[in-house]
């Protein structure tokens, strides 16, 4: 696993054609969509272009797939450490911090708004840690958990696994537009989509490590990325509905980062002995992010 494999992929002429008009059929579903949202809804409109541009760079990252078949373990559980620290960051300068202003604004005291925000930080993480415990799922490392998960084929567990991944940091991006601040929201999503295309690349490593083929891997790697922009038009909705809802909305959206951020990423990073390694691209992703939101924002 220590050096790139060469070969290259030939698909059918069929499936790069379904792929195609696929791809086709949805970028004009979500250019009309986005052209209904921006008159009615601007704030929605833009978190959908921020979850598109994350789901984008989702995308990108799963291309180096189709010419190299591995990548080095060090390189992958650094990409994870650098994930984690962006979504660390991200959790404290874009949303956490964020939403205690919003608390002020709406004239809690300094007590009620920290306990407005730090409830919705762990009502985020006991969502998502139901979520675990019910819906079966598979670590990439760890192996299956969850409700029933042995009556499951394989290719499914992974797909809720990236599904529990990716709808936080859609949430995140979503919760961020809500709040009026463009500037943020855009930071917000700007360090979502960096972060993420080392997450493409490491997702489609994975599959294609668990046996499956190397196109499956690339198509799947791809398509995980899309709950992001589905994340982010619901936080956005949902937030943007109800002011006195930002800062419990921005709170969630932390809490839920944050429970992925310990229970998936930092484990995951260290199982294979490379702790190091994770914990600098931790800190450089933490670093990047913080600059990200304080010189944007």
């Amino acid at each position: 696993m220590n050096t790139f494999s060469r070969h290259r992929v030939r698909p059918a002429a069929t499936s790069i054609s379904v792929w195609t008009l696929a791809v086709l059929v949805s970028c004009l579903g979500l250019h009309q969509l986005w052209a209904y949202l921006d008159v009615r809804a601007p704030h929605v409109a833009d978190a959908l272009l921020g979850g598109l541009v994350a789901a984008g760079a989702t995308a990108l990252g799963t291309v180096p797939i189709l010419f190299a078949r591995t990548i080095p373990q060090k390189m992958q559980d650094s990409m994870f450490g650098f994930g984690a620290g962006v979504m660390l960051a991200a959790s404290a300068f874009s949303l956490v911090a964020p939403g205690i202003a919003a608390g002020r604004e709406l004239g809690y005291g300094p007590w009620g708004a920290g306990l407005t925000v730090g409830a919705a930080v762990l009502l985020g993480a006991a969502v998502l840690l139901i979520m675990d415990r019910t819906l079966p799922h598979e670590h990439f490392i760890k192996g299956r958990e969850g409700i029933e998960a042995h009556r499951l084929r394989r290719t499914w567990l992974f797909v809720f696994a990236i599904t529990l991944h990716n709808l936080p940091e859609g949430l995140a991006i979503g919760v961020g537009y809500a709040g009026n601040d463009p500037v943020r929201g855009t930071a917000l999503a700007t360090g979502i989509a960096i972060q993420d295309i080392p997450e493409g690349l490491v997702v489609a490593v994975a599959l294609l490590a668990a046996g499956y083929q190397r196109a499956f891997a690339v198509a799947l790697g791809m398509l995980s990325g899309l709950v992001e922009p589905l994340g982010a038009v619901l936080g956005a909705a949902v937030v943007g509905w109800s002011e006195p809802l930002l800062p419990w909305g921005l709170g969630f959206a932390a809490g839920a980062m944050l429970f992925v951020i310990s229970h998936e990423i930092i484990p995951e990073s260290h199982r294979k002995g490379h702790e190091v390694y994770a914990t600098c691209g931790l800190m450089l992703g933490f670093v990047l992010m913080m600059l990200l939101d304080t010189a944007l924002g």
